[in-house]
């Protein structure tokens, strides 16, 4: 980031959409799309956010959990929405371009239907990954202690589990990244976090300037994730350290139970509190634990292509005020 030369740190953040960007500033949230016939539009709403109604969950570690959850619940709305204003949806409803498979479900199946299907799929394919990211990672690391080293790492499960979650993560991310829809949502990453950088060096905010910019962000959602990863490892490490019994096999459910519901919220906070930090400021502390998450950004995000950087900064002016002096971060 010192590179960037940057004159303020702003609060402005966003998301990668379908053939969009998402902004979210001290203007309310703007929703920037590139329709299939190729103009831009840009859709503003209000953001409320339940910390301003009920004060304490805005208080440090506690508002970490109350923004994940509300930035979950935008970005998915967001999604959806940018997928009807792009008009993705109605090109693939085109029986013209529709493969036999596609034409046949149309034909034959309700809505109805074809969404008690998905949902039903949906739920299969979260139990998997639940059981993928809980439960192997445990269950390969008791398989190896027990079989190839006779219980020499037994007080450090929590700490090789985390490492084998980490490569999950990391693998999920370079096979989903090969599939070409994702591939664009990625290079529309890349615009949204040039575009903030431009505004965050005080540039005016054309396609020229933003190209250049840098395309990792310390605040990016994929940072979050990677500090989400290393905080739950220490955090299970001296929790196990603590209460050696929860390493027990006999406990094993207790212990999952108690990773999800008392730890994961307790890390979700911090993390927060970490990120936030990390934007605020830069020496090397904030280096050393951002790196991580940084260096998964290149997986994350693509370099954008103009017309892609033209949507963010639409988006991105959507949500500024003339003074930028109301963006910075707090």
């Amino acid at each position: 980031m010192s590179k960037d030369k940057i004159l303020h740190k702003t609060s402005v953040g966003g998301q990668a959409l379908i053939e969009g960007v998402m902004m979210n500033g001290p203007k309310g949230a703007a929703l920037s799309v590139r329709h299939t016939d190729g103009h831009i539009i840009t859709e503003m709403s209000e953001v409320k956010h339940i910390k301003d109604k009920y004060k304490f969950l805005g208080l440090p570690f506690i508002r970490g959990i109350v923004n994940f959850i509300e930035s979950m619940t935008i970005g998915y709305k967001s999604l959806m929405r940018s997928a009807e204003l792009s008009g993705q949806l109605d090109a693939e409803e085109n029986t013209e371009d529709m493969s036999k498979l596609d034409k046949w479900l149309n034909e034959h199946l309700s809505s109805k239907v074809i969404t008690a299907i998905t949902a039903v799929f949906s739920v299969i394919v979260a139990v998997v990954c639940f059981a993928l990211f809980f439960y192997a990672p445990t269950f390969l690391v008791d398989l190896v202690d027990e079989k190839l080293l006779n219980g020499a790492i037994a007080d450090f499960h929590p700490f090789f589990e985390g490492i084998i979650k980490m490569v999950i993560v990391i693998c999920y991310m370079l096979a989903v990244s090969q599939m070409n829809d994702i591939k664009r949502v990625f290079m529309y990453h890349g615009a949204e976090h040039k575009s903030i950088f431009c505004y965050e060096k005080g540039l005016e905010l054309t396609v020229e300037n933003v190209r250049v910019c840098r395309r990792f962000h310390p605040r990016c959602g994929t940072s979050f994730i990677f500090i989400v990863l290393i905080t739950s490892v220490i955090i299970s490490s001296v929790t196990v350290l603590i209460f050696p019994i929860l390493n027990s096999p006999d406990y094993r459910i207790i212990w999952t139970l108690v990773k999800i519901f008392a730890i994961l919220p307790v890390v979700t906070g911090i993390s927060y509190e970490l990120i936030k930090y990390a934007g605020r400021h830069d020496n090397i502390i904030t280096k050393i634990f951002s790196a991580p998450g940084l260096w998964m950004q290149r997986i994350t995000t693509k370099e954008p292509t103009d017309d892609m950087i033209e949507v963010a900064i639409a988006s991105i002016k959507a949500v500024i005020t003339d003074d930028p002096k109301d963006d910075v971060l707090q």
